[in-house]
């Protein structure tokens, strides 16, 4: 089946980038593996252990897999950035949880992709889904499909469209002719690095490793969303009114200055930066009705309240200065 015919496809479902890789091991497998003996991967057990090393080779997700055909899906809407938006009595939610759970739309997205596959393949053909769960480098294979560079915060970033994207794959049995990888165009920028005010993007160290990557250990998305127990205390200042995720890396890129804006209404803003008094107040019965269908129940009730908390203490630290 030709690159191009899966690509249209892949724009019919709904995916504004798309591109192919093959479905083979990567050199990053051995980073990724350094980077979790490193302790970067804080405490999500998920991304260590045995699952860490099933990332070394897509075939152990199927068997059969020849190409990996690799999607994004723009979420970026036309609201305000958090670094435009100072409100301190607001609540800041990552973009990316403002609508639906973006799992979902992504999977049914490369479901009907499969079903188009099949439907045009003169052969019958096995393929599976992968969206962000499975242990699957998937920013790796996302850049040697073409859809873009991976920068200095971990993100990958597109040329055209900037980095406000979802990622999934479609593992298949088919041969298709892939892509190549786009070359970096990061440069000696270091917005990201210096805007993050937990200090989380890190020189990765070694000849041959990445320039910079991201310790999960003082990431902000890690510590509202990942993390159990209290916020370390040495960090609850750098969190400031963020109660889920952190949009600051993505928000200075100057590769989003003109980011693309999506058309879906699954990820129109529900809960653009509530109030903080307004989620504060919210009992664990109205915290399920309320975030129903969100990402944001990842974090829990008691997570969300840990984080309002921690963004209060901020809040009120400011305004005594």
């Amino acid at each position: 089946m030709k690159t191009e015919v899966v690509k249209s496809l892949a724009r019919e479902c709904g995916f504004e980038l798309a591109g192919i890789a093959p479905a083979s091991p990567l050199p990053e497998a051995a980073w990724y593996l350094e980077w979790v003996r490193r302790g970067m991967a804080a405490g999500m057990a998920y991304l260590t252990g045995h699952r860490a090393a099933l990332r070394a080779d897509p075939r152990t997700l199927l068997a059969s897999a020849r190409s990996i055909i690799c999607v994004g899906k723009l979420y970026n809407t036309p609201e305000p950035y958090s670094i435009g938006f100072p409100d301190s009595g607001r609540a800041w939610i990552s973009r990316y949880a403002w609508g639906k759970d973006y799992q979902g739309v992504v999977r049914a997205g490369l479901k009907r992709l499969a079903g188009k596959l099949s439907n045009l393949s003169p052969q019958p053909f096995e393929w599976r889904i992968s969206v962000d769960t499975a242990p699957l480098l998937e920013r790796a294979y996302a850049r040697r499909a073409g859809l873009g560079w991976i920068g200095k915060n971990s993100c990958l970033i597109n040329q055209r469209q900037g980095s406000w994207f979802f990622l999934g794959e479609l593992l298949v049995s088919l041969d298709i002719d892939a892509d190549s990888a786009p070359p970096g165009r990061c440069g000696t920028c270091r917005r990201c690095i210096d805007a993050c005010p937990a200090g989380a993007i890190v020189p990765a160290g070694s000849p041959g490793e990445p320039a910079f990557t991201v310790d999960s250990r003082r990431c902000i998305s890690y510590l509202t969303i990942e993390h159990r127990g209290a916020t370390p205390e040495a960090l609850r200042a750098a969190v400031g009114r963020n109660v889920f995720g952190c949009d600051i890396c993505q928000d200075v890129c100057p590769w989003n200055r003109r980011a693309a804006i999506t058309g879906d209404p699954a990820f129109a803003p529900v809960r653009f930066a509530p109030p903080l008094d307004y989620l504060a107040g919210l009992g664990e019965e109205e915290f399920r009705q309320v975030f129903a269908g969100s990402a944001i129940r990842r974090c829990g009730y008691g997570g969300l309240m840990r984080n309002v908390a921690v963004a209060a203490g901020n809040r009120e630290a400011r305004m005594k200065k």
